[in-house]
């Protein structure tokens, strides 16, 4: 039976999530009071900036803990066929053709049931991460966007491991992956736990970005 590890490192890798991202505004043809700024480029890691917050790690937590009775009941369930099936091996000779087919067809009946089960809970499972994830990241998203506004920033690139291929080289100097972190630590209020959620894996995947609401007038 897969191993909540394998099943949570599967799903992590394939979240995606609505990123706040602010886009400039081009002056009007004409405009010859504007001028051109220097481009301020940073680089964040954003979905593994997301996992270790201190709430998606709080959130991940309590939803490891809501599936733990779950978890064992496939366990038991899983356990119970092993069983079944080494006494029908070990007793098979000795069984009537009705009896062997009736205990047979009961471990089938049982795996069949596990495997019903174990793709509900998966379903299950999967929904309620993606819905803990994009919670965070969306508001991790606005603490980047106001972040990079503040700090002067005109583009900040996902460089997170699954960007290698489009970012190739980033002076570890433009990474505002702790900065992020540690601000939205503090604007969540969130304490760190007292163990971080067990085996959190690292996504693999950059999430789409979407517009967002206006800038405020200064």
């Amino acid at each position: 039976m897969k191993t909540y590890l394998a099943l949570t490192a599967a799903l992590l890798s394939s979240l995606a999530v609505s990123v706040p991202a602010q886009t400039g505004v081009l002056p009007a043809a004409g405009d010859v009071s504007t001028t051109e700024t220097p481009a301020k480029i940073a680089v964040i890691a954003f979905q593994a900036a997301v996992t270790q917050t201190n709430e998606f790690q709080r959130n991940f937590g309590d939803l490891q803990k809501k599936y733990e009775p779950k978890r064992d009941h496939l366990k038991s369930l899983n356990d119970e066929i092993g069983t079944l099936q080494k006494q029908l091996q070990a007793q098979g000779a000795t069984l009537s053709d009705v009896e062997r087919e009736s205990r047979a067809k009961a471990i089938s009946d049982k795996q069949k049931q596990l495997q019903r089960e174990q793709e509900d809970d998966q379903n299950d499972f999967q929904q309620e991460m993606q819905e803990t994830f994009n919670g965070v990241a969306q508001k991790v998203g606005e603490v980047l966007v106001a972040y990079a506004q503040q700090h002067g920033y005109t583009l900040v690139l996902d460089g997170g491991q699954q960007q290698t291929q489009m970012v190739l080289y980033a002076n570890p100097a433009t990474d505002i992956s702790k900065a992020i972190l540690d601000a939205y630590n503090l604007k969540s209020g969130v304490p760190a736990p007292a163990q971080p959620a067990a085996a959190t894996p690292k996504p693999t995947t950059r999430p789409p970005a979407q517009h967002p609401p206006a800038q405020p007038q200064h």
